[in-house]
């Protein structure tokens, strides 16, 4: 196997063996990103001297003997969104794109003191706003299986450099499917954690009660890696907590809870996400591997999530509304661009907005700022958040009855590049099946399972709040089955 092509546990174990070095690693890959990224376009800035540099230390201390954690020197992305602390972080905006982060997001922190090897920044659709990566103020990324095609977004550099082998993992973020929809798009492995598994501390604010970190990886177990490594409560983020695990999961008691037993399994298929309108293939792929699980004994039923229908327009109401007001701060005075002159505050204000925000982001602040203004307040926010309950309670009834939901992550394959740009209600459909997931803060899987041509089709695994361990050893069961 090439070195681009090894897992985490593969690198950690060369290492520790000395088949090669961090540094010819770390060299490799950014070989790599020089002869691909031109074409590809998932990273907006790279880290190369720094990286290197602590490649080589990496390299002094395994001479010494020294003993390395399981991130150490496994070269990795972050999405643009996220704060290293003395890099650009522009979150894909003209707006921010000469901000020096200040302080290192929570998990940065976490995955430095596992001396994980951070190549760069990647690319992301303005504030994570968007659902193919070409709201980028910085030009579109390009799906490395098809470049006339989009990744997906918000986080489609992340995942088009992880399925690229530009970086052998990398973090996104997901506020209504930004990590499972370019997860899918691109054929890897994408998770959404449950809202408050993992800090959110020092990633820009997009909708702050749907906003969730997360890792895209070559494979299941890389992602349950990198998962454990960045969860857990943070003083920073009181929405954060510590993960407990729950007792009502597919493992027969904790003695064997690492034989993970396919004959506990209890599926649920909801009916809602299988309706006019989903690719034929797409269906097919999906129903398939269904059918695998339920060849390997576990039980397969349908079930009804009936408010699906509403979870886009509730989740188009509240997401705008609190990025509304998350986006208030960027006004030329304290962050980023500022457009000066001998104006008054309000034209700093009116200007630096005006040519520091792309068409996207403007939509969005204008939609959410009316949906909370005087007077409509009570018939749109107010009423999105009664849905949202509504939501939640159709997955709490449903997961009495099943251990996981299994559905398609996106109703098609990734499509043309300019093929939805003119059209935002299109493009905002691409997220039908994800933005339930968020509105009822659960975690969920995007797990690559076949292919429509060369174009990957991804599963969706939806689990119960707090047990990603179940979704991830479901997942697990069928990439090594």
């Amino acid at each position: 196997m090439k070195l681009l092509e090894f897992t985490i546990n593969q690198i950690n174990q060369g290492l520790k063996r000395k088949e090669f070095s961090a540094l010819e690693l770390c060299r490799e890959y950014f070989d790599n990103i020089r002869d691909k990224d031109k074409k590809i376009s998932s990273f907006l800035s790279t880290n190369e001297e720094s990286a290197l540099s602590q490649a080589k230390e990496i390299d002094s201390s395994i001479a010494k003997g020294e003993e390395i954690d399981q991130l150490t020197g496994v070269p990795c992305a972050i999405k643009d969104n996220i704060l290293i602390e003395g890099l650009k972080c522009t979150a894909g905006s003209k707006i921010l794109e000469n901000y020096i982060a200040p302080y290192d997001a929570t998990v940065i922190k976490k995955l430095k003191e596992q001396k994980a090897v951070m190549l760069g920044k990647t690319n992301l659709d303005e504030f994570a706003m968007g659902a193919s990566t070409e709201n980028s103020a910085f030009g579109p990324t390009r799906n490395p299986h098809d470049l006339t095609r989009v990744p997906g977004g918000s986080s489609g550099g992340s995942a088009a450099a992880v399925a690229a082998n530009l970086s052998c993992y990398s973090l996104g973020s997901d506020t209504g499917g930004s990590i499972r929809l370019p997860a899918s798009f691109c054929g890897v492995v994408g998770l959404k954690p449950t809202y408050g598994a993992v800090s959110r501390y020092g990633l820009i604010a997009f909708a702050s009660s749907l906003d969730q970190i997360g890792p895209i990886a070559k494979t299941v177990e890389d992602c349950q890696i990198v998962f454990n490594a960045i969860k857990g409560k943070d003083e920073m983020d009181s929405t954060s907590v510590d993960l407990i695990p729950h007792s009502r999961t597919p493992f027969p008691d904790k003695a064997s809870k690492h034989k993970f037993q396919i004959s506990n399994l209890r599926i649920g298929v909801p009916k809602e996400y299988f309706v006019k309108g989903i690719d034929p293939e797409v269906e097919k792929i999906i129903k398939g591997a269904i059918k695998k699980y339920e060849k390997a004994g576990a039980r397969v039923e349908e079930v009804s999530l009936p408010n699906t229908k509403y979870a886009n327009p509730a989740y188009y109401i509240i997401s705008p509304s609190e990025a509304s007001a998350n986006l208030a701060r960027f006004d030329g005075i304290k962050y980023g661009y500022s457009e000066k002159g001998n104006q008054d505050l309000l034209d700093v204000y009116l200007k630096s907005r005006g040519k520091g925000f792309g068409p996207e982001v403007k939509r969005r602040i204008m939609l959410g700022t009316y949906a909370l203004s005087s007077g409509y307040y009570e018939a749109y926010y107010l009423r999105a958040q009664k849905v949202r309950n509504l939501i939640k309670n159709d997955f709490e009834k449903v997961f009495k009855k099943v251990d996981v939901l299994m559905a398609p992550v996106s109703p098609f394959l990734p499509f043309k590049i300019g093929e939805r740009m003119e059209d935002p209600l299109s493009m905002y459909l691409v997220d039908i099946y994800t933005v339930s997931i968020n509105l009822a803060g659960l975690p969920a899987l995007s797990l690559p399972i076949g292919k429509v041509g060369n174009l990957p089709v991804g599963l969706q695994i939806i689990g119960r709040p707090f047990e990603e361990e179940v979704i991830l050893e479901t997942g697990n069961f069928f990439e090594k089955s």
